[in-house]
């Protein structure tokens, strides 16, 4: 499964960020096999140069790795001087994480260094290849959202109010520069396949929605983008159940599925620190 984007519209090059696994892994692959040169940005540069290699002996296309964080400054400085020479047609903003937790039990610093990768580097992003692509008056801008994001996911407060900036931002883009021959989208992502699964604690057999496969998410992505949707929520049941449920209900679920597994974490962690102190 895989969507053939334009590579008229939307080439010679396009950008990646948080390329290295997961979800912007699937956008290299899947963008570059529509033959578009593929600028690769990520933290981990082990993965991010394994995932130009294959990009480049794959599908024949051009490749470059920039090792970035984007919850820490300077990176911007990195990505425009790696990409000033290039004709980018396409960027796709997919960087962020979450750390499920009790708001008040963690880290302030911690905090505000997630909110700047979730919602800061989205706006940097946008601000500085946004003015290269009306320069084009082509081209698209994809936007990583969150599933749930807009109703408030308890015990990732600080991560689902970033996200909501992120769907609300790239929805009001949308109209603004749909008059100047770009495209704006949001890909809510629901559950989905990744590492992300796994640090969360959950057993993806019990979760009442069960993750798609990453292929199905950026193939869904892609073709929202090349449709110019405001925002698209990938999987039909995904779609069926956003709409269907109250928000008050999503949340309580959300609460209570995120819950389960943070409670077993922290009596694993008290029951650690008794046997550490009879010692």
């Amino acid at each position: 499964m895989q969507t053939k984007i334009d590579k008229r519209r939307f080439g010679p090059w396009a950008l990646i960020t948080g390329a290295s696994s997961g979800i912007g892994r699937e956008f290299a692959r899947q963008i570059a096999g529509s033959g578009l040169n593929v600028v690769l940005a990520a933290r981990r540069e082990a993965l991010l140069q394994e995932t130009a290699a294959h990009c480049s002996e794959t599908f024949g296309v051009g490749t470059r790795g920039i090792a970035a964080d984007l919850s820490k400054d300077g990176y911007m400085r990195d990505l425009i001087a790696a990409t000033n020479d290039l004709d980018i047609g396409l960027v796709i903003s997919n960087a962020g994480t979450a750390n499920p937790g009790a708001f008040l039990d963690q880290n302030h610093d911690e905090l505000i260094r997630l909110l700047h990768l979730n919602a800061q580097s989205h706006l940097n992003i946008a601000y500085h290849f946004g003015q290269r692509l009306m320069q084009r008056r082509r081209g698209g801008l994809l936007l990583c959202g969150a599933m749930g994001a807009q109703v408030g996911i308890p015990y990732m407060a600080n991560e689902s109010g970033a996200k909501s900036f992120v769907q609300s931002f790239g929805e009001a883009l949308h109209a603004e520069w749909a008059p100047h021959g770009v495209y704006v989208s949001v890909l809510v992502v629901g559950p989905t396949r990744t590492a992300i699964i796994e640090k969360f604690g959950l057993d993806p057999a019990a979760m009442p929605m069960k993750p798609m496969p990453v292929e199905h998410c950026v193939t869904e992505g892609l073709k929202a983008l090349s449709k110019n949707r405001p925002a698209h929520l990938p999987g039909r049941m995904n779609r069926i159940m956003n709409a269907l449920i109250p928000a008050s209900v999503s949340r309580k679920m959300m609460g209570a599925m995120l819950g389960k597994p943070l409670a077993k974490k922290q009596a694993a962690l008290r029951t650690r620190d008794r046997e550490a102190g009879a010692l």
